[in-house]
């Protein structure tokens, strides 16, 4: 009797996994000539859309010294970034929140993850990943690729003062018109 090869994979989505989300970022990034056409203005962050792949949502942003996004989720959406020019920091949580319910939520020790992401580096993320992306230099701007699958259906929006989360507001697509 002999081996029958492993069955392939069975992919349980339509869309594209956050590890094919990350390689399309980490690709778009090293695309020199895109990440210069980005119009950079040194009064806040700057975007052009762009076609990610298997009907992800794509972004390439810029961002001016000082600025960031404050903490957030992305609902639903798995997703992925990469800086492709300068340093970016993350914040995140390492927890799965409640999606639903609350408004007020004390976070336990040692929850709090950081990292600097200098250019060429980034990570994938799935659903419900709470952050905020800085960038913390005085001088300096940096540019970043960020996919999302499905399209953001929304993003929920947090406030921080030490251990308590509170959640702010629910922005959806037809809101960043």
């Amino acid at each position: 009797m002999s081996a029958s090869p492993s069955p392939a994979p069975v992919r349980t989505s339509a869309g594209p996994t956050a590890a094919e989300l990350l390689d399309f970022v980490r690709r778009t990034a090293a695309d020199t000539a895109l990440v210069a056409s980005l119009p950079l203005d040194p009064e806040g962050r700057t975007w052009i859309r762009l076609d990610g792949p298997g009907g992800s949502e794509a972004w390439l942003i810029g961002w001016p010294p000082g600025t960031g996004t404050g903490w957030h989720d992305h609902a639903d959406s798995i997703g992925a970034f990469l800086t492709a020019a300068g340093t970016l920091k993350e914040h995140s949580l390492a927890a799965r929140l409640p999606t639903d319910g609350w408004k007020t939520l004390e976070l336990a020790e040692d929850i709090d993850r950081s990292r600097e992401l200098a250019a060429g580096q980034g990570k994938a993320f799935g659903r419900h990943h709470v952050h905020e992306v800085l960038n913390e230099s005085a001088t300096e701007h940096a540019v970043s690729v960020h996919a999302y699958y499905p399209p953001l259906p929304q993003i929920r929006r947090y406030s921080r003062i030490g251990a308590v989360l509170r959640l702010e507001q629910t922005e959806r697509p037809e809101d960043w018109q």
